[in-house]
């Protein structure tokens, strides 16, 4: 279908210069600028989670404010491929990023109507009773008694899930509907601007982890998640009033019943012969509409999704690894010591002393300084001397640093273990919320951090790029979909695996004894089972990298 422009003459611009935001300017900024948005709102409700949940306005332990912030990364993800049928099949990528912009909003108003008293009343009633428990101050808090009801929980699961599927829905037709605005421009123009989108949700995320997360930890989460609220408003005004500058496609139809028949016909017998298959066999109830893939195309792009699947599920215990640096590290790091921000004299006391640093700064390290790094001194001196590897190699690569980074987690926990055990511990005050934590410095966090931001830059980059330039033409949006959908696979089965390991019953990570505190449990075991689950995914990927042949351009 010819893409077509939305303005009131109906005609197209010509396109100007090399540089994709000279040809579209309008559009392209307006896309950037919504993208920068929604993800400052996106990290602002994710980033402080596990913390809102476990303050005293919950009352949350902290392995069920994990599963609760796991399950929303996991659903924000896997839910991609509904926004691509949606906008596939009946509404177009422009109209499925306005209504789920819509639908993003709304459900995140909860977030600042039950952060105020009256508001969390109407919607959750009081407070159970048996949610605030007597705690005794001894080598770390110890409270008694059965662990509380998750008070508010179907609310905010409900909450989480809405915005979920508004951020999946964003996410699987945001970026290719901006690349429309410069396609026509040739495919540097287009890489061109997936590199502006990349940076535009980094500016984003700054923006949330400087700002937002001060605000929620050091003033309330009233004021803190009132921010992203307005981010959110203010992407949707811009969307709609960018409205004419943009080029939008109607919905073409989807390939997914092809490819299932096709999947189904295999399984049958192994279906079709390796000769008939070649030779061209016809498949059944075949489609004939005008732009519909012929079934020639059918059987090219299945034979593209049977060599691509067994790569995108490799992803999977990646996957269940890297979410875990906004849960347990985060978790793990509201348990170390954390310095305050302001420092003054007793004679010139501050107004602002006492505010703390907050551990999501660390996340900070990923897009302020490991970026730039690559993008401009790394990958163009590789390049210059022919030794850039390929993104399967880039990927492998970045699972070994995955895999330190775990290592390191699991090494620092221990130490903070022995910690407590020696009662070298201080109650500081986080927030609204008080945390038992062992003397260590949060700066011992800093080198998993890093280690988790390379493993970032090295395979979540490139499994982008392995995604975008493997697929054939007509299965970029269906390919791209599944790979977030896989990394939802992976941060489900993250939070079913931390479920597990919180039973009665031999389990590392439940803390009867500490509720609301992890000085109790064997957190330092959890991550070493992460390890082992992450050599194996290094060895897979190892082999893959060996033996995958890349499709021909």
């Amino acid at each position: 279908m010819t893409p077509t422009r939305t303005g009131h003459n109906g005609e197209q611009s010509p396109l100007l210069g090399g540089s994709p935001l000279k040809g579209h300017r309008m559009a392209c900024a307006a896309v950037l600028a919504v993208e920068g948005l929604e993800q400052a709102a996106f990290f602002s409700i994710t980033s402080n989670l596990v913390l809102y949940l476990t303050s005293s306005t919950f009352g949350w332990g902290g392995t069920q404010a994990s599963r609760a912030c796991l399950f929303f990364g996991g659903a924000s993800y896997l839910l991609s491929p509904v926004g691509g049928w949606l906008a596939d099949v009946y509404l177009g990528c422009y109209g499925t990023v306005a209504l789920s912009f819509l639908l993003y909003l709304l459900a995140a108003c909860l977030l600042p109507v039950m952060a105020s008293l009256d508001g969390r009343l109407s919607l959750c009633g009081q407070l159970p009773a048996n949610t605030i428990r007597n705690c005794s101050w001894h080598r770390g808090r110890t409270c008694r008694g059965q662990p509380p009801e998750l008070y508010c929980a179907p609310t905010i699961y409900t909450g989480l899930l809405l915005v979920a599927l508004g951020v999946s829905s964003i996410r699987a037709n945001l970026a290719p509907f901006g690349a429309d605005q410069v396609r026509d421009q040739g495919g540097d123009a287009t890489r061109r601007f997936f590199n502006w989108f990349y940076w535009s949700t980094n500016v984003g995320a700054i923006f949330s982890l400087l700002l937002v997360t001060f605000v929620q930890q050091n003033i309330g989460f009233l004021a803190g998640y009132l921010i992203p609220v307005a981010c959110l408003a203010l992407a949707l005004l811009i969307f709609l009033l960018a409205t004419p500058t943009f080029i939008t496609k109607p919905p073409t139809g989807s390939q997914v019943s092809a490819m299932i028949k096709l999947a189904l016909q295999n399984c049958e017998g192994w279906g079709l012969s390796a000769h008939q298959w070649e030779a061209g066999h016809p498949l059944p109830n075949s489609r004939a509409q005008p732009g519909a893939p012929s079934p020639e195309e059918d059987r090219a792009n299945f034979q593209v999704l049977a060599r691509i699947l067994p790569v995108m599920l490799a992803f999977i215990p990646h996957w269940m690894v890297y979410f875990q640096m906004q849960t347990m590290y985060y978790l793990q790091g509201l348990h170390l010591h954390t310095p305050s921000i302001f420092q003054s004299g007793q004679d010139h006391p501050s107004t602002l002393q006492g505010y703390t640093f907050l551990d999501v700064w660390l996340l900070l390290a990923n897009v302020v300084v490991l970026v730039p790094l690559k993008d401009h001194v790394i990958d163009p001196f590789l390049a210059r001397r022919r030794l850039l590897p390929s993104a399967l190699k880039q990927m492998t690569l970045g699972m070994f640093f995955g895999l330190a980074s775990i290592l390191a987690a699991g090494i620092l926990e221990q130490e903070r273990l022995q910690d407590v055990r020696h009662n070298q511990t201080v109650l500081q005050l986080v927030g609204k919320g008080h945390y038992p934590a062992a003397v260590l410095p949060v700066w011992w966090q800093i080198p998993q951090y890093l280690l988790i931001g390379l493993r970032e830059l090295f395979t979540s980059i490139p499994g982008l790029e392995f995604a975008y330039t493997e697929a054939p033409e007509s299965m970029k949006g269906a390919i791209m979909g599944l790979f977030f959908f896989i990394s939802g696979v992976g941060s489900l089965l993250g939070s079913g695996l931390l479920t597990l390991l919180s039973l009665p019953t031999h389990g590392w990570m439940r803390c009867p004894e500490g509720y609301g505190s992890i000085n109790s449990c064997r957190m330092d075991n959890y991550f070493f089972l992460l390890a082992g689950i992450q050599s194996i995914t290094c060895l897979i990927f190892t082999w893959i990298s060996r033996r995958y042949r890349h499709r021909l351009p």
